[in-house]
């Protein structure tokens, strides 16, 4: 195993991977400058701490996927990385939801992302209710693991979703695979309209289109797609399972594939999904400690409790993020902290 990670080690430094490709692959250079730009806005807070050990929490943060926390929606999509470790913290934020069987409705988890992302698009989470509900009647209720594996697709394959979205339309509308073109940033922008088009045109046509020629379609833009995709066998599985494809039927059956879950690598299997050995013993601790002053009827005994398991489960924080400060008097982040190390 040590023989192993040492290989490992040694291939990030080997100078046949061209340094250019190697800062690329890794970011480096986009958490370097989230970093300078994080000191310089709150310098005078950060200074205390010394610059060194500022830059030591930040990148300690970032591999342990902790730096998502309270971030704008653009720091969030910016990497890989960060969408993977953004639908983690969500994941493990509000877990006991999914344990509880509670079903919520599109705008209660709306709510719930925006208490991690204020600014996360409305957009994206009708994107994935469109998923879970195959668009047939986004106000409906969903489960947590439905809503989260859904989202989780649709958040860390956004760009190539868009532009299967459009090679969609394409098909449904009679026009030559050979035509599709990799949408623009621009025509991205367009897409809610674009995608009410698309809700008319599936009115008329319900049996989707035809799976083999998605397929081909699919395949070419992998070929010249340059942001993350499924893997090509997992989507070919998918739609060789059907005579007729819908797009949002193609990806319910995508957002339910382990070995893609496996490959973004943020949550559990559905089978584990609601199991966290670690947090549930801080949450009997501070129940036990609830329980054992009944004589006490403030509030002040409750959050003293939680402080304590809060202390217990997170010993370090992480200096960057000083909004987590701004909201620990309402025990919103307890959880979060204590599921995050």
């Amino acid at each position: 195993m040590l023989a192993s990670e040492e290989t490992n080690r040694m291939n990030r430094f080997n100078s046949s991977v061209p340094v250019d490709e190697y800062l690329a692959d890794s970011n480096v250079l986009f958490y370097l400058s989230d970093a300078v730009a994080q000191l310089l806005e709150h310098k005078e807070e950060y200074t205390q701490f010394g610059v060194i050990r500022y830059f030591a929490e930040y990148f300690s943060s970032v591999k342990n996927s902790n730096h998502v926390l309270f971030r704008e929606y653009n720091y969030i999509k910016a990497t890989p990385h960060n969408r993977a470790s953004f639908i983690r913290v969500f994941w493990r934020c509000y877990r006991q939801i999914g344990k509880s069987g509670d079903l919520l409705s599109m705008q209660e988890y709306r709510s719930l992302l925006q208490l991690l992302c204020p600014d996360f698009p409305a957009e994206m989470i009708q994107s994935t209710a469109r998923i879970v509900l195959m668009d047939d009647a986004i106000d409906c209720l969903m489960s947590f693991s439905d809503f989260l594996y859904a989202f989780q697709l649709q958040l860390y394959y956004q760009e190539f979703l868009d532009s299967v979205l459009v090679i969609y339309q394409d098909l449904l509308s009679g026009k030559s695979p050979n035509t599709v073109i990799v949408p623009t940033s621009t025509s991205i922008e367009q897409l809610p309209s674009v995608a009410a088009e698309e809700n008319e045109k599936e009115e008329q046509q319900q049996d989707g289109v035809e799976p083999s020629m998605l397929a081909q379609c699919i395949d070419d833009l992998c070929d010249r797609f340059k942001h993350s995709h499924p893997p090509r066998s997992c989507m070919r599985e998918a739609l060789e399972q059907v005579d007729k494809v819908s797009y949002y039927s193609f990806l319910m059956s995508l957002s339910k594939h382990e070995t893609i879950n496996q490959t973004i690598g943020a949550l559990p299997s559905k089978a584990e999904l609601l199991i966290d050995p670690e947090m549930d013993q801080e949450l009997e601790k501070l129940i036990a400690q609830i329980s054992v002053s009944p004589g006490s009827n403030s509030s002040g005994s409750a959050v003293g409790a939680l402080k304590e398991v809060q202390r217990k489960a997170s010993p370090r924080r992480h200096i960057h993020h000083r909004r987590r400060m701004e909201v620990e008097s309402d025990g919103s982040t307890e959880e979060t902290d204590s599921s995050e190390n």
